[in-house]
């Protein structure tokens, strides 16, 4: 994938890179490609403190588990970005959500090299219990033969001659034309990944957290919780929407508190209008994205890391 991002090109002199980690909603799920977070943070027209252009590369990919972002994260610093914004919520924190995603079972030895703690003075103790392991059946083992892998190249020649259609038509996506709102009335429940009411949330990957914020070591991050829908339907008392119950949410957010201490970061959790998210809790309108976008932007300019 980073083979054909354009992150990829030469970093120019006068080019200050920004980076966005996240997941589908900073993807932009429903979104164009200019309505993204990332495209309307750029759009801001910022340079940086020194006077050089900001150019902001969207790194956000749909799914969510840390152990996604972290192997971002890893990938991107090859890149020499010069800030990094990175998006979470607490559907990414369950240790069962790690490995769930392809990109990340498909992509052991990465994962591997970002959890080897020997590349920082503060590496992670042995006592640490760890979120999963590498030796977790669910990691692939890639058939290296021509045989093996010919889903791979099928897609490659696939992707190969799609692209003189994007190129002639700028459409690479087809959005829907009508939109399943998320859900705004519940059931009376409170339960939240194996979790019952008001249990203690003692098995998030705050260790997976943890190697990703070692990556950035030397790299200006701004670490956000992101926006979430809140409902005022029926048991929106128990729940703030379909993703979170209150209590297992209020408790990830003062969970996050603590290993956020120091560290440049917003909790935005509450920042955007109800009626700015269209499917899930966490995906935003346009209107929703540039308010996102703005408020980041006015972080950043408050860090004095960009200016207008």
């Amino acid at each position: 994938m980073f083979a054909s991002h354009e992150i990829r090109r030469t970093k120019a002199a006068d080019e200050f890179r920004v980076v966005v980690i996240g997941d589908s909603g900073t993807w932009g799920w429903l979104l164009e490609s200019d309505q993204t977070v990332a495209a309307q943070l750029e759009a801001l027209g910022y340079t940086s403190d020194d006077g050089r252009r900001v150019e902001v590369y969207n790194l956000g990919y749909p799914g969510m588990a840390l152990a996604k972002d972290l192997l971002m994260l890893h990938q991107v610093m090859e890149y020499q970005p010069d800030a990094v914004i990175w998006l979470v919520t607490a559907q990414s924190f369950p240790i069962e959500q790690q490995i769930e995603l392809p990109v990340v079972q498909k992509n052991r030895f990465p994962i591997a090299l970002a959890t080897n703690a020997q590349y920082s003075e503060a590496p992670r103790l042995e006592s640490d219990p760890p979120s999963f392991s590498l030796s977790d059946p669910r990691f692939v083992t890639p058939d290296l033969t021509l045989l093996g892998q010919r889903r791979e190249l099928a897609d490659w020649l696939r992707l190969q001659l799609y692209s003189f259609a994007w190129a002639a038509t700028g459409i690479d996506q087809a959005l829907p034309e009508e939109i399943t709102l998320r859900q705004s009335d519940f059931e009376a429940d409170y339960s939240w990944f194996g979790h019952a009411q008001e249990e203690p949330l003692d098995d998030l990957a705050f260790d997976v957290l943890q190697d990703g914020l070692r990556w950035t070591e030397g790299v200006p991050l701004l670490f956000i919780n992101e926006p979430i829908y809140i409902s005022s339907g029926q048991n929106s008392d128990i729940r703030y929407n379909s993703f979170y119950p209150r209590w297992a949410y209020d408790q990830y957010r003062e969970l996050l508190g603590e290993p956020m201490q120091g560290r440049n970061y917003l909790d935005l959790w509450d920042v955007i209008p109800p009626d700015e998210f269209t499917d899930t809790p966490v995906h935003l309108t346009p209107e929703g994205t540039r308010m996102l976008a703005e408020r980041i932007g006015a972080e950043l300019e408050s860090l004095g890391w960009v200016r207008r």
